[in-house]
């Protein structure tokens, strides 16, 4: 009989131990996907600020462009030019390596 209940007494605690254990459990997914949904959260609201500061730019460039067309245009090729010029210059610098 004692034998009985020790054995009840261990099972009991077991079954305690175990309950414990899969209300830990809970709280650790509870507490993971909180952090998830926040993550997400504001990952979505970097992701909004971002496309409204780019709508806000191409208006911009859009009105500046509207307002000094030739000025643009002069903008534009010499960084243009710019651009070519250091193609050419890398592309020099690296011809020379190969022979």
């Amino acid at each position: 009989m004692a034998q009985d209940t020790l054995t009840a007494r261990a099972g009991a605690a077991a079954h305690s131990l175990a309950d414990d254990a899969m209300d830990r459990v809970r709280d650790l997914r509870s507490s993971a996907q909180d952090y998830a949904n926040r993550g997400m959260s504001a990952v979505g609201d970097g992701a909004q600020v971002a496309r409204d500061r780019l709508g806000r730019y191409a208006n911009a460039t859009g009105r500046y462009v509207t307002e000094e067309p030739v000025k643009t245009a002069l903008i534009a090729a010499a960084v243009g030019a710019a651009i070519a010029a250091i193609v050419m210059v890398a592309r020099s610098r690296r011809d020379r390596y190969y022979y």
